[in-house]
C-alpha cells in the first residue's frame, strides 16, 4: 500500500489494534516487521514506540479511525455486521478480503448495501492459490522464473480475474457486485470445463 501511495494508519494482531494517523511509512513497516518477523512481539509495542500512535487493547481495527479502504486478512469472521456498520460510518470506500470468508456474511451483505466494492476473498484471496498455480508450473517444467518474473505473471492473472468478476456481474445486471461476479465467474468457468470434458 504504501509502495502504491496510500496511508496505512492501522493494523492489529490477535490482542490488539493500533491506529497512527501520521501513517505507517516505510520506517515504522520495518519496526514491524522485525517486531513480528524476528522478535515475535505483540503490536501494542508499536504504540509504545511512536509518538502519536495509539493501541486498543482488545480491538480490531474496523471503524476505529477514518479510512477509504480495508483489508481484513487473517481470520474467518473477523469483521461482523457492527464494526461493517462502523467502517461505513468511517468513510470506508472499498473492503478487500485477505483471508478466507474473514468478514460474515451480514457484514459482507451490509457493505454493499452501502455501495462499498466488495472484494470477496475467493477473487481478492486468489493470489495465493495463483502462486501455488506458477509453483507447479516450473516445477513440471524445470524452470527456475526469477520474482519478478512471477511477479509479472501473477499480476496478469489477478488482472483477469477482477475482469472476469467484473463481466459476470455485469452481463447478469449485478454491475460493480464483485460478489456475484466472482460466484458467476468461478461456476461458469468450472461447469465449461467439465462440458470441454464430456463430463455433462
Amino acid at each position: 500500500l504504501n509502495q502504491l501511495g496510500a496511508k496505512v494508519v492501522t493494523l492489529s494482531d490477535s490482542n490488539g489494534s493500533i491506529v497512527d494517523d501520521n501513517g505507517i511509512n516505510e520506517e515504522k513497516w520495518a519496526f514491524i516487521m522485525e517486531l513480528k518477523n524476528v522478535r515475535r512481539g505483540r503490536i501494542k509495542e508499536y504504540a509504545e514506540k511512536f509518538k502519536g500512535a495509539k493501541y486498543f487493547e482488545g480491538k480490531r481495527p474496523w471503524g476505529l479511525t477514518e479510512a477509504q479502504i480495508a483489508l481484513p486478512s487473517a481470520t474467518q469472521n473477523e469483521l461482523d455486521l457492527v464494526e461493517a456498520k462502523a467502517l461505513v460510518e468511517k468513510g470506508c470506500l472499498c473492503v478487500s478480503e485477505g483471508a478466507n470468508m474473514p468478514t460474515t456474511l451480514e457484514g459482507t451483505e451490509f457493505l454493499i448495501s452501502k455501495g462499498v466494492l466488495f472484494g470477496p476473498g475467493k477473487a481478492a484471496n486468489a493470489g495465493g492459490v495463483s502462486c501455488s498455480g506458477l509453483e507447479m508450473s516450473q516445477n513440471s517444467s524445470r524452470l527456475s522464473w526469477s520474482r519478478e518474473e512471477v511477479d509479472a505473471k501473477l499480476h496478469g492473472i489477478m488482472i483477469n480475474i477482477h475482469q472476469a468478476c467484473r463481466r459476470a456481474a455485469e452481463e447478469y445486471n449485478t454491475p460493480d457486485n464483485y460478489v456475484n461476479g466472482a460466484n458467476i465467474a468461478g461456476f461458469k468457468k468450472v461447469a465449461d470445463s467439465m462440458i470441454d470434458q464430456g463430463l455433462v
